[in-house]
């Protein structure tokens, strides 16, 4: 094939994972025929890059080829534009790294556990008081079941009093029937002496 005759190309950079070996994509839209519509369409090409020059990012010219592998047909022409790749410095090994991630971790976690501590104490203090006054409440209720039991035992230790009123009470009555029986007696026995001294009269 002549070389006036190949084919060329303009795509970006994908993958370089291969040795010598470069993929490349390039995008176009297309007008759908019958609905009009744009559609992008991608195309991907296997490119022969012997020095590994290329890089992901990079934008490439590209040539058709003969057939060097099963997929690879086109070559590296030139690379038209360089991705800008940030400088990264290499980590030093020396320094720990891993103090560096894991000490705000290590702080969030030392900060929960405070404060779950913290809310512990706190449930704590509110349990005690609970129960401090509950107990104060049960201790007031007892103070009052008691001030109400002792008119009951005033009553009761009354009640004998007045039962001993009572006892002393009945012998005096006993002594007052006592007497007021002798009386009756002595009444009943003074008319019989007065009636023979009457009939002694009136004789």
């Amino acid at each position: 094939m002549a070389r006036s005759m190949r084919k060329v190309r303009v795509g970006a950079v994908v993958r370089t994972n291969q040795d010598k070996t470069a993929i490349v994509e390039m995008v176009w839209k297309q007008r759908h025929r019958l609905y009009r519509k744009q559609m992008r369409r991608v195309a991907r090409f296997y490119v022969h890059d012997p020095e590994n020059q290329c890089r992901p990012g990079d934008t490439v010219r590209i040539e058709e080829t003969r057939r060097i592998s099963k997929n690879k047909h086109w070559r590296l022409m030139a690379i038209l534009e360089r991705k800008e790749v940030a400088d990264v410095r290499p980590i030093d090994l020396e320094t720990d790294v891993g103090q560096e991630m894991t000490q705000p971790r290590i702080l969030a976690a030392e900060a929960r556990a405070a404060a779950t501590e913290a809310a512990e104490v706190e449930d704590v203090v509110v349990e005690e008081s609970a129960a401090e006054e509950s107990e104060a409440k049960e201790e007031a209720v007892e103070e009052e079941s008691e001030a109400e039991d002792e008119p009951e035992e005033l009553e009761e230790d009354a009640e004998p009093e007045e039962e001993a009123a009572e006892e002393e009470a009945e012998p005096e009555e006993e002594v007052a029937e006592e007497e007021a029986e002798h009386e009756e007696e002595a009444a009943e026995e003074e008319p019989n002496a007065k009636e023979p001294d009457e009939q002694e009269e009136k004789e």
